[in-house]
Order: C-alpha cells, then structure tokens, then sequence
C-alpha cells in the first residue's frame, strides 16, 4: 500500500511538472481612467506568467506584468503581481483558453492640469479576465482581455478598464 501511494504521488509530481508553462507576452492596450475629461488613454502591457500547478486542463500560477498607459500628463503606469488561473479547452480546431487574474501592486499617476495637476504613487489592484488561442506550436493570440482595477491612495478615485490584444509567447 506504501508503494502504491508513493507511485502515485510521484505520478501527480510528474502530470503538475509536464504541464508547467511559462509565457512571455505583450499587448497593445486602451484605457478609461473613469476619470472626468481625461478620455481613452493608448499604450501597452507585457509580462511573464508561469503557471506550474495543475492538471492538463486547469492551470495554475503567477503573473508578474507592467502597464504604460497614456503620455505626458495623462499616464498611468503599473506594475502588478498576482494569481493566473487558465483552462485549456482542446478541440481540434480551435485550442482555446480562457484565463482570470487577480493582482495587485504599484503604480503612479500623472493627471490634470495647473492647479489640478497630480503626479502620485499609489497602490492599485486590478480583476482581468481574456482568452488566447493557440496559432502556433508555441505562439497564442490573446485575443482579447479586459480589466478591471482601482488606484488607491492617490489624490481623487481612479478606476481604470483596460481592453487588451496581443501575443503569448509559450517558452515551456
């Protein structure tokens, strides 16, 4: 009996390591800051996640990424860490593979004009949801993902929503 439960343990060992992933990726990114006349701001996302746990269809791991968004006075830049859940769903056809994040970190503002103007460091944490599909061996299409986050402790409330496409580059 000892055996049996050291051989499966070995063997689960085995099926979470085989299906480790780690990923490179970058999108091209628009945001609404839901901040009044500020409009959509322009920019890009790149990051890493590893997803090292789980079986062949539910992966699980992290995600460490950064945001540039908008220029001059109207940016808001982040970086960001948190948990990335994805399942791979396999049809023949089309491999598709929808993912949720929930992360949080740091990021700096530059809003407003004049008096108005803040340039701040505040905490932000963001909910992102998307989907990639698998083009090549070791190459998806992110085609879309969606945020939502929040900046605290700045000045006023920022609530960005991000809308993102790109590429995932699959090293492992």
């Amino acid at each position: 009996m000892k055996r049996i439960l050291v051989l499966f343990a070995l063997a689960l060992t085995y099926v979470t390591c085989a299906t480790a992933q780690t990923a490179i990726y970058g999108t091209v990114s628009s945001s609404n800051y839901d901040v009044g006349h500020v409009g959509w701001q322009y920019g890009s996302t790149f990051g890493l996640f590893h997803d090292g746990w789980g079986s062949p269809f539910l992966r699980a791991g992290v995600d460490v990424r950064a945001s540039l968004l908008g220029s001059g006075n109207k940016s808001l830049d982040s970086a960001l860490l948190g948990p990335h859940i994805q399942y791979h769903f396999h049809p023949h056809v089309l491999p598709l593979k929808p993912y949720f994040e929930a992360l949080g970190g740091g990021a700096h503002v530059r809003l407003g004009q004049g008096m108005n103007y803040m340039d701040e460091y505040g905490g932000i944490f963001q909910l992102a949801g998307g989907l990639d599909v698998t083009l090549f061996s070791r190459l998806d299409w992110r085609v879309a993902e969606y945020s939502w986050g929040s900046v605290v402790g700045v000045g006023r409330t920022i609530r960005p929503s991000m809308l993102s496409t790109g590429l995932v580059l699959r090293l492992r």
